[in-house]
This record gives C-alpha cells, structure tokens and sequence, in this order.
C-alpha cells in the first residue's frame, strides 16, 4: 500500500493478517461494545454521582481490574518491551513501588477523601485550602500532562502496533486510530469504562501470558535469558562505541547511584514521589477507589491491582528482551541510518520489541487477538483521558472564565478541548519520537518528573499537617512549576546525545538523573509550602474537619455528590473482611520485599 514511503518500506508485515486474525478482531470489538451496553443500563446515570462515581457501588474486582487497565495502557505495553530490551530488568521498578503506593492510597488518602465528599483531586484541595486559584492552576497542569505524557504515548504506541502489524505509514495509522477512537467514544459512552476495562484486563492478562511462554519456548527456557541477552548485539555497529553492547547489570533492579542508568537511590526514593502522585492524587485512578461500594471494596480493588502488578516483569519486560535476542538487527539498532530504515526514528528502535514479537510469534486468530487488546487498552485509555480532560477544562477553568455559560455552550467547548488536545498531541509525537533515546517509557517518567513532585508534596502536606495553608501551598506549586519547566525545556534544547557523539550537555542534565531531580524538587516544593504557610495566619480548627488525617470524623454521614447525605460508603464493613485486607495487605508486601531482593 505504501511501499514506496521511505519510513514504511522495510515494513511489510512478515504474516500477512489472515482471515481469522480479522474475524477475531472484530468479535472482539462487538463484545466490547456489548458489554459497554450492558453495563451502561446496569446504573443510573441521571444522577452527578452515578454518572461519574458509577453509583458508589463498585465492588472490589472490577476496581482492581480497572486500576490496573488504567495504567498499563497500550504505551505501557509498548514502553516497557522496549526499555527492557534496551537496558535490562531495572525498569520493573516502576511496577513494583507502585504496590506501597496503592496500599497508601486505600488505607490513607481513600478515607480522607471519601469523610471530605468530593468527586475531582482539585475540588479537594480547594475544600482544604480555600481560594480558586490552587483549583484552577492544578487543572491546567492535569492538562498539559495529559497532552504530554498520556495522549500522545498512547497515540504513538497505537500507531506503531499498527505500522509494525500492517506495514502503513506512521501518520496515517495515528490518524486511523484517532477515527477509530472517536467513534467508539461517540457509541459506547463513558460509564461502560470500568467494566470494560475489566474484560480488557482479562484478555491483556491472558494474551500476554501466551506470548511469554511461547518467547521463552524460542530461546530455550528463563536459564538462557542472561546469557542470550548479553550477546544480542545488532550486526551494523557504530566503531569505537560500545551503545552497541547490551548492559552488564542487565539481569539486576538495583544499579549504581552515579553511574546507573536507573540508580537504586532514585528508583527508591524519586520513584516514591512519582508514584504517589500517580496512584494517590491522580483523578484518573483515584476515581476508581472512590466508586467503592465500601472501604474494604476499595483497599481490596488496590490489593488485586498491586498482584496485577507484580506480573509485568515476567509478561512483558522479559519478554522485550528476548525480542532482542531473537531480532537484534531490529529492535537493538544504533546506526542511525540503520534505525531509520527499521522504523524511521533514528535514535533506536527498542520501541518495537513487543510488537515485533507479536507478529513474529503469535499463530494466526491469537495474533489478531493481541492486536485487538492493543487497540482496546488504547481506545479505553484515550476515551477517559478525553472525557476527563475535556471536563477539568469545562467545568474547572470555563466556567470560571464565563460564569453565564449555558449548557449547549460548555458541551460545545467540551467538544473542541478534545478536537484541540488531539491537534496538540498529533503535533507533539515527532518530539517524542527522538527524545530519551527514543525509549517511550523513559520519555514518560523523565516528564512526569518535571511536573508532578510539586503536586505530591502538597498533597502529602494538606493531609497530614493541618498547619498548611493556601499560601504556602501556591506559592510552593509555583516555585516548582517554575524549577520543573526549567528542566523540561533545558531537556528539549539538549537531547541525550546520538551513539558515539559526546556529551556536551550542561551538569543539571547529565550529572543529575531525573528520578534525583524528582526527589529534590518535591523536597524544594515542601520547604516552601512549609515556610509560606508558617508565615501566614493558619487555617481556623473548625475549617479542618473532615479534611486531614487528624481531623476525620470515624462516623459521620458524608454529603454525596448530588448534595444528599448519605451513609458513608464504610458502612460498617464486617471486621472479618477488614482483618482479610490487612492480612493480605501483608502478604502482598512480603512477595513484593521478597522478589526485589531475589533480582536487586
């Protein structure tokens, strides 16, 4: 079809997709269809809590099975495969830290929020601190996150399923996938999210779970992986480098502090910060738990999700590595030329380790299979992230803008925020595609560092010290507003340097490690929150209540969101469920502690 595009030409696909591969697909997306159907007439709608809490009703699977859908999107897939067929295991780190940052979710933040009875993060903070403008500024931020780290990743690893799969052109598949998504938004709706998630979980889980086997069938068994990955090494090598070479500390999650590409002390540390924000503050994830029937359904949604996420490293990270090794010529290119030609980025393509593997190894009917799921997990996370996006933007910052807006008027601008942020991060994707030496997962993380420790140290500070004020609070978002977009754009004028060009960066880039960056900026941010807010005359006792960890009350009924009282959704849940959560909780962490230590 486009065999003469310079980018698509090496591309053509080496199964072509078969008539099962294509019947397959498209009983997947009818059942997906149908379950968002069905659910959607499962709830009511007409009420502000049904339609965005789902009822407060959720019982405790389906919220494990969504947190988890939620943040292994297409992009994770993709980025994950890659950084660990570029740089070995350490990148499991991700997924495991984020086991003590669901657990501070249900036992720590998911009462908090659930006694001060709010349904977005920013409407929290403006109940805590008072004032708009903390309300609006975190809206804004939510934006340019989404913009930059969500929208577009998912965008570009759906494209590259698509081109690895299909051999078309990069942009036409993004515009193809935009098309798709657009309609799937339009027919199913946005309440069928958390049950089709579910149903995503399940085939994601399973699909997966297929491919390793089947991966580490071709090389032999996990006893080969070390030694077989250390000699994966592309045939074109650039002379007297040494990029070529896959690392020595492969096979281990701790690395060096200075000179590691992922050191220990950032990965334990930086990644903290990073994680609370993502699975404590994020409205994305936190509106799960908050859809809990009770708060045993929520701490046991988060336990499933962190066993959910103990499986990454063995279904996909492992997986991207032996991708390596099977295809080193592909995904462990470094002659730019060479990558050029692979997948048209010239900085590497370890990005196509899992499609690659998909395509090479999975039978025909289970490859269209997998290809679906791709495609599914993108859309059911491209749908919420519009839907939410395009609501902050409605109802935080509109409506303040234009107080008088009627209805017509803000589902009108809803629509064009989502026409824009697509616009926005169609334009974003060539910058993405050459940055962090073209590892996607890398590019995700080293972002959210820039822009997320600031809101974490807030959120830490306004519910466990009471003494924190407005004040503090916005003038230490802005200090580091201010300190994290100077380091994002120092980053844009500097790229990480080529294979065998030197690195001439400035020291705040090379010599500090963004996870180090992450640390200091949420400890940056904390001092000044701390030191305005001593300042300043504190907050009165009785404007507390219900916000902070000190001041819940165990047993008042909160007002839903529809301004009703009602039971809080605790309603006295049995001690013996209680004690099970504990003890699983426990459970969880022993395997978690246990398998850091097996591959540190």
């Amino acid at each position: 079809m486009m065999e003469g595009n310079s980018t698509a030409g090496s591309f053509t696909p080496a199964q072509q997709f078969s008539v099962a591969d294509l019947v397959v697909v498209v009983v997947y997306f009818s059942l997906n269809v149908a379950v968002g159907i069905w659910s959607s007439c499962r709830v009511n709608r007409n009420t502000v809590s049904g339609y965005f809490l789902a009822g407060r009703d959720m019982a405790w699977w389906p919220i494990g099975a969504s947190l988890f859908a939620s943040s292994e999107g297409s992009g994770l897939f993709i980025g994950l495969a890659g950084t660990g067929a570029a740089g070995g295991i350490a990148v499991t780190g991700f997924e495991w830290n984020a086991t003590y940052a669901l657990l501070a979710l249900a036992w720590v933040f998911v009462p908090v929020y659930i006694s001060s009875g709010i349904v977005t993060m920013p409407e929290y903070l403006q109940r805590r601190f008072g004032g708009e403008r903390i309300r609006m500024y975190l809206s804004g931020l939510s934006l340019l996150l989404s913009i930059f780290t969500k929208i577009s990743t998912d965008l570009y690893s759906g494209a590259l399923f698509v081109q690895v799969c299909l051999g078309w052109d990069l942009y036409l598949s993004t515009v193809l996938m935009l098309v798709v998504t657009g309609l799937y938004t339009i027919v199913g709706g946005l309440v069928a999210v958390i049950y089709t998630d579910a149903l995503q979980t399940l085939i994601m889980v399973l699909g997966a779970i297929a491919l390793a086997v089947k991966a580490f069938n071709e090389i032999g068994g996990y006893p080969n992986l070390e030694e077989a990955y250390l000699k994966a090494v592309p045939s074109k090598i650039v002379p007297n480098t040494t990029c070529h070479l896959p690392r020595a500390d492969a096979m281990h999650l701790f690395r060096d502090p200075v000179s590691g590409d992922l050191p220990w002390t950032g990965m334990t540390f930086g990644l903290s910060v990073m994680a609370t924000w993502y699975w404590c503050t994020d409205q994305v994830i936190v509106q799960r738990s908050l859809s809990a029937k009770s708060l045993s359904h929520a701490k046991a949604g988060s336990i499933l999700a962190s066993y959910l996420k103990m499986l990454p490293l063995f279904v996909i990270i492992m997986p991207g590595m032996i991708s390596r090794v099977l295809y080193p010529d592909a995904v462990a290119c470094v002659d730019p030329e060479e990558c050029a030609r692979v997948c048209g980025a010239t900085v590497g393509c370890s990005n196509i380790a899992y499609p690659k593997l998909v395509v090479e190894l999975m039978p025909s009917g289970l490859r269209g299979l997998m290809i679906a799921v791709m495609m599914a997990a993108l859309m059911s996370s491209l749908t919420s992230i519009f839907n939410s996006s395009s609501t902050l933007f409605t109802m935080d910052i509109w409506r303040k803008l234009r107080p008088g807006a009627g209805e017509r008027e803000l589902l009108l601008v809803g629509r064009v925020v989502t026409v824009v942020l697509v616009a926005l991060s169609v334009v974003w994707i060539p910058i993405l595609q050459s940055s962090s030496g073209g590892q996607l997962y890398i590019y995700i993380q080293a972002v959210t560092s820039y822009l997320a420790p600031p809101v974490t140290a807030v959120f830490v500070l306004a519910v466990f010290w009471p003494r924190a004020n407005e004040q503090g609070a916005f003038w230490g978002l802005m200090a580091g507003l201010v300190l994290g977009l100077a380091r994002m754009g120092l980053e844009l004028v500097y790229p990480v340097p080529r294979c065998g060009v030197p690195d001439r960066r400035p020291w705040l880039l090379a010599d500090i490690h963004y996870l180090h960056f992450a640390m200091l900026l949420c400890a940056a941010t904390g001092a000044v929150v701390a030191g305005g807010s001593l300042l300043t005359p504190p907050l009165p006792p009785a404007r507390l209540k219900n916000l902070t960890w000190w001041t819940l009350s165990r047993e008042s009924p909160q007002p839903s969101v529809d301004g009703t009282s009602q039971e809080p959704p605790d309603g006295e849940c049995p001690p013996f469920w209680a004690r099970i959560c504990g003890i699983n909780a426990v459970v969880l962490m022993c395997i978690n502690i246990f398998c850091y230590a097996y591959f540190a």
